[in-house]
């Protein structure tokens, strides 16, 4: 345990590419273990506390995330499809593979399409491009298969992972009402959770962070319901 905090530390002091083990490895099991505790101590026994007394100083509003979905979609949102595409999003293309940096820039070129068709912006060719990115997506990351990573990627890889830390960090600042600059310390769970899922996810692979992500979602909203 101690020497894979010590390669997490040293990990994020600083950022390299990894050639993921897989879930399969013989440590990979115990590796997500310690990960998915010391994700949780952090979070529970130190975060949680300092913020709650940072909100109540600050009179900072309870984020909504949890009050946007409705109960009976609670749980598979927030433990299942949550955890895979915010997986994919900012940490599957971490490797740097061309398909893969494809398949997420696709990703968010849909979301921007479906923006439009939701605030009404050319809002038929908007759906025809949604449409399309259905099937350019896959085809391009069928295509792209045998290409390696992408020229100069390994160099930028530490400037690279902290922005993805830091912009999954503040992506959930829109869990909140109204922003206000003292609510930027209130999205530090998740600027942790950028961190040890960034490791985990080069380390041990994508289906890896999926699971801390998933299980540590599923403890945060049991503890939410329960009025912990």
């Amino acid at each position: 345990m101690k020497t894979l905090y010590q390669d997490f530390a040293d990990w994020l002091a600083r950022p390299h590419m990894l050639r993921p083990s897989g879930l399969r490895a013989p440590y990979a099991a115990q590796a997500l273990g310690y990960m998915l505790a010391l994700h949780l101590v952090v979070l529970l026994l130190v975060l949680l506390p300092l913020l709650g007394l940072w909100q109540a100083a600050m009179g900072l509003p309870s984020p909504e995330a949890f009050d946007q979905v409705s109960k009976a979609m609670l749980v598979p949102f927030v433990v299942l499809l949550a955890p895979v595409a915010e997986e994919l999003a900012f940490r599957g293309w971490l490797t740097g593979r061309v398909r893969a940096v494809w398949l997420v820039g696709c990703g968010f070129a849909a979301a921007g399409f479906l923006a439009m068709v939701s605030y009404h912006v050319y809002e038929v060719p908007a759906s025809f491009a949604v449409l399309g990115m259905g099937i350019v997506a896959p085809a391009g990351w069928w295509w792209l298969r045998r290409r390696g990573v992408v020229p100069g990627f390994e160099r930028a890889f530490p400037v690279l992972v902290w922005l993805s830390i830091l912009v999954f960090g503040l992506s959930h600042l829109s869990n909140y009402p109204s922003f206000s600059w003292a609510l930027l310390p209130m999205v530090l769970p998740q600027v942790w959770a950028g961190m040890t899922l960034s490791y985990t996810r080069m380390r041990i692979g994508i289906f890896g962070s999926m699971l801390i992500h998933a299980a540590a979602n599923g403890i945060s909203v049991s503890l939410a319901l329960l009025g912990v």
